[in-house]
């Protein structure tokens, strides 16, 4: 649960509902943070293993706290040392006391009160007294004072994740751009299209690679939409939206104070009592992440097919070579890279269901599930965020083209025949297709060979510039067959 070696054995003793629990005398969290620890080993990942998510919840807290002391419930002492101990832990510190399992029961509660005790037991030690000592600054009277776990918990993780999805849409920038400057480098890379994977019609490597960005902006504009939405939050709604324990205006001033802090468009939902059951903003969000996985699945699928081989695929692509492939087959090497990523899409597309099914299990006022599901999406940002990085530096950057034998496998293949088309016409098309299907000759081989065009008109046809885009040349056939 936590290093031993940091305490010294001594013990406090705290009580609250269901009886009393010695806590170590040093420790920032207190006795419901404790029976959190002790009822819930589940994931093995907890809280302090997403940073962000601890700085959502200071936030959060600290926007209460100066809500609250603008309406008197704290006085100066309590609202400054509350507010010092919020910017330590936005700052980084003592997230080591935070030991909640991020998949709990109790609908979150764990995880604010294990906030609202460590908040608590920094301000004493502010403000001069020891750890434990509520009634000068209390966990429940004083840190979550106007609030509710069903406000405090849903706000704070939403702010986790806009912190996180920060990071993710920044790899994802990054990742654009190198798929952009490989369609740069590959731009008069001509290969074979393929449709079902069969010959299709020349295009270019560039052309390939801009596709890839091109989609990946599509889903990064989606993300960002999805990510300020998560800025709408239920901050006053206390237990069940009707604003409970709450006094008239806390709820404005609160979200003038968060966006104060952060500086981010933070916005109250318009119905409280709907916002706090609801959870179709992460539910999206999620969609997005798992659409994204889509995307970078066929990206993935198409660099492994572009680089098989070397000498019995299609061998369009160098792929850097990472690591030995084969623990018997000597030589052999494989995209371990595009690998990973596509293995580490399928578990965001697993908790994307994960995060359906917590979400449709709102029942009445309140949705129980949410652990469960904010765990999916910090844990989804997570590996999509690692992965869109490791594919950039590992695979993406260092990919080279196989010139040679894309423009060997354009003159070779059949397909070619359709670019061929409008200048040689169908009959001439149709004759040369057969023949080579026949003759396992190459289209381009058997039109210089029937004389159809001469080859400087032929070399014309399959310029780069001329297949990217609808071209009208000016080439007639020498000849019909």
């Amino acid at each position: 649960m936590t290093n031993a070696t940091k305490f010294s054995g001594k013990t406090r003793t705290e009580s609250d509902l269901i009886g009393t629990k010695e806590i170590p005398v040093e420790a920032l969290y207190g006795v419901q943070s404790m029976r959190g620890f002790e009822n819930f080993k589940i994931s093995g990942r907890l809280m302090n293993d997403y940073p962000a998510f601890i700085v959502g919840m200071a936030i959060t807290k600290k926007g209460a706290a100066i809500a609250n002391h603008k309406q008197g419930k704290l006085t100066d002492e309590q609202y400054k040392a509350i507010c010092q101990a919020c910017d330590e832990l936005i700052a980084g510190k003592h997230h080591e006391y935070f030991l909640s399992d991020m998949i709990q029961g109790g609908a979150g509660t764990t995880v604010n009160m294990n906030a609202n005790e460590v908040i608590a037991n920094r301000a004493l030690e502010i403000m001069g007294h020891q750890h434990g000592e509520y009634q000068f600054c209390s966990p429940n009277d004083h840190v979550n004072a106007s609030q509710s776990t069903n406000d405090a918990y849903p706000t704070a993780f939403h702010f986790g994740v806009y912190i996180k999805s920060q990071e993710l849409m920044k790899a994802m920038e990054l990742f654009i751009n190198s798929l952009e400057n490989k369609a740069r480098e590959f731009a008069h890379v001509v290969k074979m299209g393929r449709t079902q994977l069969q010959d299709g019609v020349p295009m270019t490597l560039g052309q390939t690679f801009q596709a890839f960005a091109d989609g990946m902006k599509k889903g990064l504009e989606d993300l960002k939409e999805c990510t300020e939405e998560l800025l709408c939050i239920n901050m006053g709604a206390t237990a069940i939206g009707t604003g409970i324990c709450s006094e008239p205006g806390y709820s404005k001033l609160c979200v003038e104070a968060l966006r104060e802090i952060t500086g981010w468009n933070v916005t109250l939902a318009e119905d409280l009592i709907e916002a706090t059951s609801a959870t179709d903003v992460l539910v999206g969000y999620s969609s997005e992440l798992k659409r994204i996985a889509l995307r970078s699945i066929k990206i993935c699928n198409d660099l492994r097919l572009m680089g098989s081989g070397p000498r019995c695929g299609i061998h369009e692509l160098f792929l850097p070579e990472m690591q030995p492939g084969s623990s018997i087959m000597p030589g052999k090497v494989n995209p371990v890279i595009p690998e990973v990523m596509n293995q580490l899409c399928y578990k965001v597309i697993g908790n994307d269901t994960a995060v359906m099914l917590a979400s449709e299990n709102a029942q009445l006022e309140l949705n129980v599930m949410e652990p469960v599901l904010v765990y999916c999406l910090f844990e989804s940002i997570e590996l999509m965020t690692n992965g869109f990085n490791t594919l950039r530096t590992l695979c993406i950057d260092g990919i080279r083209a196989d010139v040679e034998n894309c423009m060997a496998q354009v003159k070779n293949s059949i397909g070619i025949v359709t670019a061929l088309n409008p200048i040689i016409g169908y009959k001439n098309s149709t004759k040369i297709a057969k023949e080579a299907m026949q003759t396992g000759k190459g289209v381009y081989e058997l039109v210089l060979e029937h004389g159809i065009l001469s080859k400087e008109d032929l070399d014309t046809i399959l310029k780069p510039e001329n297949m990217i885009e609808p071209v009208k040349l000016d080439i007639k056939p020498k000849k019909q067959l």
